[in-house]
């Protein structure tokens, strides 16, 4: 068996992907297959994929968001059992503004859950709360 690389900002920024291929398989394709699971498998999809990269930082977590195409991660507020980020962006916009799937954000929750676990040495859950109107996607991170 092939070992693959981590993946890090260097090497992802080289993947050459279309969002709607993406979204087409994660929105369409992977809850048929998934069934009602569908949303926690995506989290520990998301989790285990963060398992795989170099993040160590915020800033390499926010330019994470931004090559996988996931939009732009911003940390708003910070207290001290939680952490609040917003996710926006032209492609967060995009994707509610679809009327082709419902849609959510469990893959990139799951992601950040495990990249912070990773940065802050603390345990996370993170939940997203959609904003449709102003087209944010507001993460609420908890530590366990």
């Amino acid at each position: 068996m092939k070992e693959t690389a981590k993946l890090s900002t260097e090497n992802i920024s080289s993947l050459v992907a279309t969002g709607a291929g993406f979204d087409l398989l994660r929105y369409f394709t992977l809850p048929d297959f998934l069934g009602k699971d569908a949303p926690y498998l995506l989290y520990f999809m998301g989790k285990n994929i963060a398992r795989e990269t170099t993040i160590e930082t915020y800033e390499e977590l926010f330019e994470f968001f931004q090559y996988l195409g996931w939009g732009e991660l911003q940390l708003i507020k910070e207290k001290r059992r939680e952490l609040v980020f917003h996710l926006q962006g032209h492609i967060v916009e995009k994707r509610l503004n679809q009327k082709i799937y419902p849609i959510d954000f469990r893959l990139e929750c799951g992601f950040l859950a495990e990249a912070l676990q990773t940065i802050t040495e603390d345990t996370y859950e993170c939940i997203e709360e959609v904003h449709p109107k102003d087209h944010i996607i507001e993460i609420k991170a908890t530590k366990e």
